[in-house]
């Protein structure tokens, strides 16, 4: 059995060590590129303003009444005209006072104001939709806040390259008030990293709540977001990928979310991402290994699936190898007792482990290390030590297996967990 568990622990190693490398790969190839996509000044795209194309962007809330105006606040101050960006605000049945803080700007020109019966987040992202005539239309979830030039630096992409059809932003942690929240602050630098790995090779599976601009003819060609197991910016982006249309990600376009502050919290997130992802994967599974769609059917959902597998498995054969250990330890102890008058402590490296799992263990966890530090340093601009990454591997070793395997459990019931419950839980 052991044996069996250790071929299969290899065969997991490899794939995610392939995946790891292959990164590294792209990201050597492109290391200059990457180093002039991050623009640290102002931007500015025309000399006159009449030439900014118009965008809109909805602002869908649900018991968001002391986060909203921050959000707001945050658009109207983007380093964009005035007469060429337009808010809709959609208060998605809310219980609190989120629709009374909207109703603050209703005098505001550049905002409409709607409220409906709850029906989920992507239902407010249609009435927005539905209420809006620019060529250039995203979202900003109610949680979040956006740097002034994140609009500009987003645009700047469609007009560079006319086939690019939706541009992400970099999404980092607003603040980080405990451990639980440090930890997430590394692993949005950490996907900071690998999105923009991805949007090389055009395997972007996923188009964040969180600001991410779309052409208005996605929507006209492809059609409206859909309720999606709960992540419907996870299936209108494997939609896109569906139907070929390129997906970039904007690495100087910085967006502020708040993080969970409780592992309870961070828990319920997670587990809701991951079964959106496993049932969006489901239902987009004639990507998978097909040439004709590139690299988010051989690279991105298949490493999806195996990451989730592989961290459940390694989850469960630590913990088997622990009881191994302990069941060993105590027969030791039951067979000789205690005797810690003779004992000396020593280091001799003969006691050292050297095994091929220990090696293989380090340079996984040195390829991790490695894309966090780019993470870091591509947001930073340089890099220091920073307890945040400590954080990451602790907290994430002890609670990702669980939320994987809830989703995973799920999954397998059809079950998914809501948006609205989520918020509450906070």
């Amino acid at each position: 059995m052991q044996k069996v568990l250790e071929i299969i622990f290899y065969c997991f190693s490899f794939l995610s060590l392939y995946v790891q490398i292959y990164f590294l790969i792209i990201f050597l190839e492109n290391y200059k590129s990457l180093k002039s996509k991050v623009r640290r000044t102002p931007t500015r795209l025309f000399e006159n303003d009449k030439d900014y194309p118009e965008v809109t962007i909805t602002v869908p809330a649900y018991n968001e009444g002391e986060n909203v105006a921050k959000t707001v606040e945050s658009l109207l101050k983007l380093n964009y005209p005035k007469d060429k960006l337009f808010l809709i605000l959609v208060d998605d049945g809310s219980t609190d006072n989120t629709l009374e803080v909207m109703n603050r700007y209703k005098d505001n020109p550049q905002i409409q104001i709607f409220t409906k019966p709850n029906g989920g987040k992507y239902s407010a992202q249609n009435l927005g939709l539905e209420n809006s005539s620019t060529p250039f239309i995203g979202c900003l979830d109610s949680d979040s806040i956006v740097d002034p030039e994140a609009l500009g630096r987003i645009i700047s992409y469609f007009l560079e390259d006319a086939t690019v059809m939706a541009v992400s932003p970099t999404i980092v942690s607003n603040s980080e008030k405990n451990i639980v929240q440090k930890a997430q602050k590394a692993d949005y630098e950490l996907q900071i990293y690998v999105k923009k790995m991805l949007s090389f090779i055009n395997a972007i599976h996923v188009t964040p709540g969180p600001f991410s601009i779309f052409r208005r003819e996605v929507f006209e060609k492809i059609g409206p977001y859909r309720h999606a197991h709960t992540t419907e910016d996870q299936e209108i982006a494997l939609r896109m990928q569906n139907n070929h249309m390129k997906i970039e990600h904007a690495l100087d376009a910085y967006v502020f979310t708040n993080t969970p502050e409780t592992v309870r919290g961070l828990y319920k997130q997670r587990a809701r991402w991951i079964y959106g992802f496993i049932q969006n994967a489901r239902d987009y599974r004639h990507l998978f290994f097909k040439k004709k769609y590139g690299n988010v059917g051989f690279i991105t959902l298949p490493s999806g699936f195996i990451s989730t597998i592989s961290v459940i498995f390694l989850f469960t054969f630590t913990i088997i190898n622990l009881i191994k250990y302990l069941k060993d330890k105590s027969l030791i102890l039951s067979a000789i007792g205690l005797d810690f008058g003779s004992y000396k402590f020593s280091i001799d490296p003969f006691f050292i482990n050297t095994s091929a799992i220990m090696f293989v263990s380090i340079f996984i966890y040195a390829s991790v290390f490695f894309s966090l530090y780019m993470g870091h340093r591509i947001l930073h601009g340089k890099m220091k030590f920073d307890f945040s990454i400590f954080w990451f591997f602790i907290v994430y070793a002890i609670v990702a297996p669980f939320w994987l395997i809830r989703a995973v459990f799920n999954a397998f019931r059809n079950y998914e967990s809501s948006w609205t419950k989520e918020i509450d839980s906070r």
